[in-house]
């Protein structure tokens, strides 16, 4: 099924459609992710629409699914780049341009993942749905396509040092379906184990205030 996360028109078509056609959802693993700049249709940083807004927006409606199914696993792909991210309300959905706001914009979208996961799993205490944030690890894909061509240069011997996406998948399917972690729900999750997460990422106020400010951005609150 079409899925754009960088429209949010697409977003709701999609669960229109998913939800008419399907009758149950088990598990539902946000993985998909973008490092880039640039402007979504909507109007926002197109890093923080993919890889944040959207997933937000597709688990929002998605969600009393999730419940009807229960026992059912949410899974937020981050990365452990996401003690480099920031979250800045003023500026953390506006675009712009050159390798930093790549960068920073990336960072910022992977912290916004965890704070989600963590917000996430409080409001979803006692629905027997639960939720976990994963860092795949550095895994080969073509998530670093629009980075200028002298960073494949310096850095491409790393390549050699990269897991292949069976590998990079595997914390992904351990925490959607390993039994007996329900009590871990809104944890982060390395290599198939829990790990604590940097401090910006257990900020409870933050994921609120982070949770609500997409509700806004999104329209789903007056």
């Amino acid at each position: 099924m079409i899925l754009d996360l960088a429209s949010l028109n697409s977003v709701r078509a999609f669960a229109q459609t998913f939800l008419a056609s399907e009758p149950r959802l088990d598990i539902l693993i946000n993985n998909a992710g973008v490092f880039t700049t640039g402007q979504t249709a909507d109007g926002f940083d197109m890093a923080f629409q993919v890889n944040h807004l959207g997933h937000f927006l597709l688990t929002h409606l998605l969600l009393d699914r999730l419940k009807r199914c229960a026992p059912s696993r949410i899974v937020i792909l981050s990365s452990s780049v996401h003690f480099l991210g920031k979250i800045d309300f003023r500026t953390i959905h506006k675009p712009g341009k050159g390798l930093w706001k790549m960068l920073t914009s990336y960072n910022s979208s992977k912290l916004a993942n965890m704070l989600h996961a963590r917000e996430l799993a409080n409001r979803l205490e006692g629905n027997n749905v639960t939720c976990y944030a994963v860092h795949p690890g550095s895994v080969r894909t073509e998530l670093g396509r629009s980075f200028p061509r002298w960073v494949f240069r310096v850095f491409g011997f790393m390549k050699r040092f990269r897991r292949d996406c069976n590998a990079g998948a595997q914390t992904s399917i351990y925490c959607a379906t390993e039994e007996g972690i329900e009590s871990l729900s809104g944890r982060y999750f390395v290599d198939c184990r829990p790990k604590v997460p940097w401090p910006q990422a257990r900020d409870d106020q933050v994921a609120k205030k982070l949770w609500e400010f997409s509700e806004r951005l999104l329209g789903l609150t007056t």
